[in-house]
């Protein structure tokens, strides 16, 4: 049994969920996203309510039961209120800009690394070493997030990297003379 799945994803005011076929829509005052649910799972729309339940009792229904109601939850969140990220940079001469659309980074490279920022993401740095990432899709900023982090993860020695912020880096000592 689903402890997730078995909770209803409550509608806030100001928000409306439709559903045709297997497709959810929620609008809200931040825009309008929407998921296709597998075969697996029923979604039902009563009231200020959205409820999730699986077909049948296979394993992989019971495993998409969560995992949709988690789905939508996200949705009413994202319309909602929306996601955020934040990156922090580390590191001697590190630093990042936005010049329009595009994001630039000084890593430490003989280049600048340009990052072409997706529609329906929003980042500002309001520092020279942090970056912030908002958006009302969820798995889009988190992949934003992690794209930008690639360019320069933390390394274990120094620390010097992008790094979410509050993330712990397990430090290594140096060589021993």
């Amino acid at each position: 049994m689903s402890r997730i799945g078995k909770k209803p994803v409550a509608l806030p005011a100001g928000v409306t969920a439709s559903l045709s076929g297997r497709t959810v829509t929620v609008k809200g005052p931040k825009g309008t996203l929407s998921f296709t649910a597998t075969d697996d799972v029923t979604i039902t729309i009563d009231g200020q309510s959205v409820r999730v339940a699986p077909r049948g009792d296979s394993k992989r229904a019971r495993q998409q039961w969560g995992m949709s109601r988690s789905m939508v939850a996200n949705l009413v969140t994202g319309v909602t209120s929306g996601f955020r990220r934040e990156l922090e940079i580390t590191g001697v001469g590190y630093r990042a800009a936005m010049a329009g659309n595009v994001l630039k980074l000084s890593l430490g490279y003989s280049h600048e690394v340009n990052f072409e920022v997706p529609p329906g993401v929003t980042v500002t740095t309001p520092k020279q070493t942090e970056i912030v990432i908002e958006g009302i899709d969820s798995q889009l900023v988190g992949q934003v997030a992690a794209n930008i982090r690639e360019w320069r993860p933390p390394e274990p020695y120094k620390g010097k990297g992008i790094r979410h912020k509050g993330e712990f880096i397990f430090r290594k000592e140096g060589k021993k003379k």
